[in-house]
């Protein structure tokens, strides 16, 4: 029989937040196997998953699936990058992903309730998950696309993903498309969908950088200033009027346009978008534990 030493109880504790005697009960139970005895508190109903739940999940990964026209993002969340590039964390968003795209689900709650391969939900694989790495893990945001167009889904370093909608072209031409999203995030698709508030408040303050001396020119040359000026922010904020990452001497617009193809939609989720990160004092933190 392996030693049940103060140290494993403690981590089993910190993994599960199952009470002191029921973690030694565990250890013992399993011969001293920390992932056996996570388990055997998972089967007994004893682990306390809540216990993790306020905590800070801004590390992660995007994961992806796709068949033919239909895709999904999902962003899975854990709460240091170390977790993130655990292997048991990289199988668990694989099989998100997966049952994210056979269920069908189109949100966050009702991918809860899909199965993953292994017959669990998605909530009941998140709480293993979460007891076998001992840290939060949340299944935070998914975006999916349905289509007889060409769609692409891409995930640049585990951290950025897209998915586009492309009709016309190639699926090929769909990849570059979404690998230029990745790199540049337009926030716009067109022209068209830049909002009226956004163009006037550019437009304000454009005016205001410009001389008393150009202010002063006649109209017709100031508006055609403005205007220039104008054209060139909107290329900027735009998927259309960027130049193309995979070739530089054209615009994205001249891409699809020679290629008889046109966006019809773009989404893009970065890891950890929009989470307040709480840096925390190492030392306060190993004190704290130590009160555990």
């Amino acid at each position: 029989m392996a030693e049940i030493t103060a140290s494993l109880v403690k981590e089993l504790r910190e993994r599960t937040g199952a009470g002191m005697m029921e973690c030694k009960k565990a250890l013992t139970e399993n011969n001293a196997d920390l992932e056996a005895a996570s388990e055997w508190l998972r089967k007994q109903g004893i682990i306390k998953v809540g216990k993790k739940a306020d905590r800070v999940t801004a590390e992660g990964r995007i994961a992806m699936a796709q068949d033919g026209g239909k895709a999904v993002l999902v962003e899975i969340n854990s709460e240091t990058d170390f977790v993130a590039k655990d292997d048991n964390f990289l199988a668990f968003i694989d099989a998100v992903a997966k049952a994210a795209l056979a269920s069908g689900a189109a949100d966050i709650e009702a991918l809860k309730s899909a199965k993953v391969a292994t017959g669990e939900t998605v909530e009941e694989a998140r709480a293993a998950i979460v007891a076998k790495v001992g840290e939060n893990v949340q299944v935070r945001r998914m975006a999916r696309v349905d289509s007889s167009d060409h769609v692409a889904a891409y995930v640049h370093s585990g951290k950025i993903g897209v998915l586009v909608e492309l009709k016309g072209g190639s699926d090929e031409l769909a990849r570059g498309i979404a690998m230029h999203v990745a790199a540049m995030n337009p926030p716009h698709n067109k022209a068209s969908d830049v909002p009226a508030d956004f163009i006037a408040k550019e437009k304000e303050i454009e005016l205001a950088k410009m001389s008393e001396k150009d202010r002063a020119k006649p109209a017709e040359i100031l508006e055609k200033i403005i205007s220039g000026k104008m054209n060139k922010i909107v290329s900027e904020v735009t998927l259309s009027g960027q130049s193309y990452v995979l070739d530089g001497d054209k615009t994205v617009e001249a891409v699809l346009k020679g290629a008889g193809a046109d966006v019809i939609r773009f989404q893009r989720l970065v890891v950890g978008e929009g989470i307040e990160k709480v840096q925390e004092d190492y030392l306060a933190e190993v004190a704290k534990a130590m009160q555990v």
